[in-house]
């Protein structure tokens, strides 16, 4: 989303962490530069702009200072010179997380992992690739390639996004419904806890004891250490991939279809869905081959050996035209087949070129609820007189609305926020969350509220206290506050009581 800059607000909550002072900045500035080296910090407003916002520009803050360290005794450094002083630490990937996860703090530093990018070890007998966290996704599986290997998710930005940001928010991808989530995908991470100490979790047996903490930093958007490694399992290049897609008179019958595909028992290697908006942004991008006349498409890849894709294609087919499509057609050769995920994996770009500006949604419902999810966000989109662009993982329900605005208009980029606010509640309403994979940062964090019940955030928040009691570790996202619940109006207020009032305001 580009819009014009802001600066969240939240004046009923106040910032638990206090102003630094211009003395205490020199001070902590001369402090980092002493410990680590020259070119490691950065503290002018021209240096620090192209760190103000992350994916999610319609915020945008600048913090203290920016730090990117060349190791990690200078990542350890630096968190104790910051912990020292009691100034909020946020890790940052490549930027490209679209749910201000890594919005800076005003009143603290920013840590970019960026010079953290080498593969260190790819075994392909053990199939395991050791990395930095800012080693990019696409990297490794171009690492991996020579072996006949290949890592498995795949973020439609993974030509940019990085391994320890892909981690922070366990992001999925096209291919995420057979293969998984970045949090199936990984066996150990090493990470640098709020007190400095290098701790691993997970290991590269099939199991290890102790708490799953390794399944707990997936998704915990750098509020409880700052990952420094991780190992991911490759997987073989399968013998034969093949994709289908079909049109589609009605988005909902589109939506249902899938639902039936599932209930065949049959896993495609990624199942994706675009509305008509979409296919023709995307069409006139990339010249993908896609129906512009069509009101959906469904992109249905099967892979495996070559005698199981001749059999499911065919069954694919027969499916697929027997729930509703107008049209099947399948890609005859390896140059068509990437031309059909060309279009899907340009699509969030493709819709840039039609509109001024964008709000990327993320929520996830149960596949059986996609046709009535999809007429209801047609209905909201009649109502807040917004168009609503749909691209989606249709085969794991986890939506991608793209809400289309135009910034400059007064009042338009709250509208779509709101707009934003209320798909997600509906996907809630039906059973389903507020995110798949792009985390919550700040942007979901009143929708919060509405998933969760006010004794599963204390315990949120008890998990926090209890990797980083000071708060510091990226301090005010993905957790509300139960304040914040309480006036967001998602939390009864007993005569003026909330219910956990001592809990800690991270």
């Amino acid at each position: 989303m580009s819009a014009q800059p802001q600066t969240p607000k939240d004046p009923l909550y106040p910032d638990p962490h206090p102003t630094v002072s211009p003395q205490a900045k020199a001070d902590l500035i001369k402090a980092l530069e002493q410990a680590l080296q020259a070119d490691t910090v950065l503290h002018e407003e021209e240096d620090l702009r192209p760190y103000e916002c992350d994916g999610l520009s319609a915020y945008r803050r600048l913090p203290l200072a920016v730090i990117i360290p060349h190791d990690l005794d200078q990542a350890r450094q630096a968190l104790a010179i910051c912990r020292e002083r009691g100034i909020p630490i946020t890790a940052r990937g490549a930027g490209t997380g679209l749910s201000g996860g890594a919005l800076p703090f005003p009143n603290g530093v920013l840590m970019s992992l960026a010079r953290f990018n080498e593969i260190i070890d790819l075994d392909p007998v053990k199939r395991l690739a050791r990395v930095q966290p800012g080693v990019r996704n696409l990297a490794i599986s171009e690492a991996a390639a020579p072996h006949g290997l290949y890592y498995a998710p795949d973020p439609s930005s993974q030509i940019a996004c990085s391994i320890g940001g892909n981690v922070a928010e366990n992001s999925g991808g096209v291919h995420c419904l057979k293969y998984g989530l970045t949090v199936h995908n990984v066996v150990a991470v090493k990470m640098l806890t709020i007190e400095g100490d290098l701790v691993t979790l997970g290991s590269e047996a099939l199991d290890s004891p102790g708490y799953d903490l390794l399944a707990l930093i997936h998704g915990s958007e750098g509020m409880l250490g700052i990952i420094v490694e991780v190992t991911v399992r490759l997987l073989p290049r399968p013998e034969r991939a093949q994709v289908l897609m079909a049109a589609f008179d009605n988005p909902q019958v589109a939506g249902e279809a899938v639902a039936a595909l599932i209930g065949q028992g049959i896993i495609p290697g990624g199942l994706e869905m675009m509305d008509n908006d979409a296919i023709r942004a995307a069409e006139d991008f990339v010249h993908a081959g896609y129906p512009v006349d069509a009101a959906a498409i469904l992109l249905c890849e099967l892979d495996g050996t070559d005698a199981e894709v001749s059999e499911q294609v065919h069954e694919v087919r027969e499916l697929l035209l027997g729930a509703g499509a107008t049209e099947v057609r399948t890609a005859t050769d390896e140059a068509e087949r990437m031309r059909f995920w060309a279009g899907r994996k340009a699509a969030f770009p493709a819709v840039g070129r039609i509109s001024p500006d964008y709000y990327c949604m993320d929520g996830t419902i149960p596949r059986r609820q996609l046709g009535k999810v999809l007429g209801g966000i047609a209905d909201l989109s009649k109502a807040y007189g917004l168009r609503v662009a749909n691209v989606f993982h249709a085969g794991d329900g986890n939506l991608h609305p793209l809400i289309l605005f135009d910034a400059n208009q007064p009042g338009e980029l709250e509208k779509a926020e709101e707009l934003g606010g209320q798909i997600l509640e509906l996907c809630v309403e039906v059973g389903g969350t507020i995110t798949g994979e792009h985390g919550v940062g700040i942007e979901k964090i009143n929708q919060m509220c509405v998933q969760f019940q006010p004794a599963e955030l204390t315990q949120f928040h008890a998990v926090k206290a209890a990797f980083d009691p000071q708060g510091l570790l990226n301090p005010g996202k993905a957790v509300p506050t139960l304040h914040r619940c309480a006036e967001f109006g998602a939390m009864h207020v007993h005569r003026g009581q909330l219910p956990f009032p001592d809990l800690p305001r991270f």
